[in-house]
């Protein structure tokens, strides 16, 4: 039986596209919102909720690790006076910090009706992308974003 090589003369093209399509680069998962249909989270998504996951801990909650979560929660109810103000920014500036995806170039904290608000100027490091977070620790309702 003779052999013959048929694969020589097989030529193979590249599937060429318009637009390369971009790669996810952070993928989560949460059950915030039951809107969704499944549970997955990408990039700037991803990255809000975990800030969010961070100032909901209050600090002392994490074991083993005192020092970790906001202070916001246990000065609520206190006047908010030039030194609350620079304890809490420091705080989240140091929470903001925490996450290496994501920095704060500027934090702005006001009083709001019936607790505090929190205006944060975040830069997303990957993608180098500017974006303004707003949370309100409300004394009735808890954490809102807005």
């Amino acid at each position: 039986m003779a052999s013959t090589k048929l694969y020589n003369n097989i030529t193979l093209t590249a599937a060429s596209r318009k637009s390369p399509v971009p790669a996810q680069t952070y993928v989560g998962f949460s059950t915030v919102n039951p809107n969704t249909e499944n549970f997955k989270l990408f990039d700037f998504e991803l990255i809000k909720q975990d800030l969010i996951n961070l100032f909901n801990t209050r600090r002392g909650e994490r074991l083993m690790n005192p020092e970790f979560g906001t202070v916001i929660w246990d000065i609520l109810f206190e006047p908010l006076t030039d030194e609350v103000k620079y304890t809490i920014t420091e705080n989240v500036n140091a929470i903001i910090n925490y996450d290496p995806r994501v920095r704060a170039s500027e934090v702005i904290v006001t009083a709001y009706e019936t607790g505090i608000q929190i205006q944060c100027n975040l830069t997303y490091l990957p993608y180098n992308i500017q974006q303004a977070l707003q949370l309100r620790f409300d004394q009735a309702n808890g954490l809102l974003i807005a």
